[in-house]
């Protein structure tokens, strides 16, 4: 069981841990991937990082040597070595001279402070424009004063306590001031959200030695099982290669959709469907309609036959080779590799061992994954041609992109293009039949009485949805969503 974070003041309503963790299951994954991604290969900061991490790029001192030492020690140890604690209670009050924030996390025993302790305050939404200059101050910290420029950007501060002997119970006081005065209620919204309630989840990492025993229920790997990471990588990795859409709300409802009855996935399922669902391009969306942090995740397990394994294998192969001949062209970025490679991994899906139940449901997921992402480019590079191809007239009839962005999820992604119809129905008539022919023939004779030929879908292609939720992982198949062919009707 979590230690559970309360968030309460005068600004704003109590939040817990385990709240935090149910809307945000990928939390911690997240935050690990930040700061593993905040080196390259080479041990230097990446630019990019700054801005996430809130460092200030002309400060004196800065989170700059401790962030390094995280990011390539995570790097070695392939994102281990860190132990994860939450305070047991935060007080967000004002100081008696209106002028600072104090901030103080009530923090639990754990033999873990021995170590160097680093103060991470993760934020959902920092700063809408602008950037704001933050000072903080406390004896907890080394050194005592630190800074921080959080910007939109910035989702992660990162602050270097001081160790301490022995296994107490420690509250932390720590100053807050923004270096601007009149940049105090800028402050506030930041650490508390403003109305809409808290904005700032805390807790402390350890960066131990992989070779130490580890405590039940302290280290990152008990808080984040493997079937876990894979999902969370699986959404970074979709976040990171599919086109973002930005739409205005109204945000289409998945359960608003017609939907053919649910499929389980799991060892039972027969190998029939599941060759079906394998050899379907049909676009996927990963769900997750209910979620405990008590309860450890597991994605599902399959039992795939020897030949529908070797199936599968050769399809992520492929599915593989295109995604990478993308990023040599540039039309998806480079680190989409090392996302890839992290994903592969985490499968386990090995030609040299048997995959077990586990391994290829995942391996089944990232499959499902990029045929989403080969289909989707693909499908914009047919666009592209039939829009730059010689017309003497003005546009005719065919498929155009249309974007509708989905309720929030908690993997992704996050939009789907439906695709639309549009364009003239006039002589010659485009993929028409007789009955389109006669209404057009009527419209040029003059009989403005009659519908003229319309540009309609013709055809389409399912969505499918995989989700999961407390009685396990189902598929759902929403038929008849994308438009895939268009005519005069």
């Amino acid at each position: 069981m979590l230690p559970l974070v309360l968030f309460w003041s005068s600004f704003g309503p109590a939040v817990t841990a385990s709240t935090v963790l149910q809307d945000a299951p990928c939390f911690v994954d997240d935050m690990v991937a930040a700061l593993h991604d905040a080196t390259g290969n080479d041990g230097e900061l990446v630019n990019s990082s700054l801005t996430l991490l809130g460092i200030c790029r002309e400060s004196d001192y800065s989170s700059r040597p401790v962030l390094s030492e995280l990011s390539v020690g995570i790097r070695r140890n392939n994102r281990r070595g860190v132990e994860v604690l939450y305070p047991a209670a935060v007080l967000i009050s004002e100081e008696d001279d209106q002028e600072n924030i104090m901030v103080t996390f009530d923090l639990p025993q754990s033999p873990l402070f021995k170590l160097k302790p680093v103060l991470v305050l993760a934020f959902k939404s920092p700063l809408t424009d602008g950037e704001l200059g933050v000072t903080f101050s406390s004896q907890f910290l080394q050194p005592n004063t630190q800074s921080a420029c959080i910007s939109g950007g910035t989702m992660y501060i990162l602050l270097t306590g001081r160790s301490s002997e022995g296994n107490v119970d420690q509250k932390w006081k720590v100053s807050v001031q923004a270096k601007s005065p009149n940049m105090k209620e800028n402050l506030k919204d930041v650490l508390i959200g403003g109305k809409s309630g808290s904005n700032m989840t805390p807790l402390l990492l350890f960066s131990v030695d992989t070779g130490t025993d580890r405590r039940p229920g302290s280290s990152l790997a008990s808080l984040q099982t493997s079937s876990l990471s894979f999902l969370c990588e699986l959404r970074r990795f979709l976040d990171a290669v599919l086109p973002q859409h930005h739409t205005e709300p109204p945000l289409l409802r998945l359960d608003s959709l017609q939907s053919l009855p649910p499929l389980a996935l799991g060892l039972s399922t027969s190998e029939t469907l599941l060759v079906e669902i394998i050899n379907s391009t049909a676009p996927t969306i990963f769900s997750f309609t209910s979620w405990s942090s008590s309860q450890p995740v597991h994605p599902g397990q399959l039992a795939l036959s020897p030949d529908l394994l070797e199936e599968l294998r050769q399809r992520l192969e492929k599915n593989e080779e295109q995604i990478k001949e993308m990023i040599r062209q540039g039309m998806l970025p480079n680190r989409a590799s090392e996302k890839l490679d992290r994903l592969k991994e985490l499968s386990a899906f090995q030609r040299q061992e048997p995959a077990a139940g586990e391994s290829q449901y995942c391996a089944f997921l990232l499959l499902k994954a990029l045929q989403t992402v080969t289909r989707t480019y693909n499908m914009q590079k047919k666009l592209r041609a039939t829009r730059a191809g010689p017309s003497t007239r003005g546009p005719i009839c065919g498929l155009g992109s249309l974007t509708v962005s989905l309720e929030k999820l908690l993997l992704g992604p996050q939009s789907a293009d439906l695709n639309n119809c549009r364009g003239s129905c006039t002589f010659p008539l485009t993929n028409s039949n007789n009955h389109a022919v006669l209404l057009s023939y009527h419209i040029e004779r003059g009989d403005m009485n009659e519908r003229g030929p319309c540009c309609v879908p013709l055809a389409y292609d399912p969505l499918e949805v995989i989700d999961w939720n407390d009685e396990g992982s189902f598929l759902s198949i929403k038929p008849d969503m994308i438009a895939k062919e268009c005519g005069c009707r």
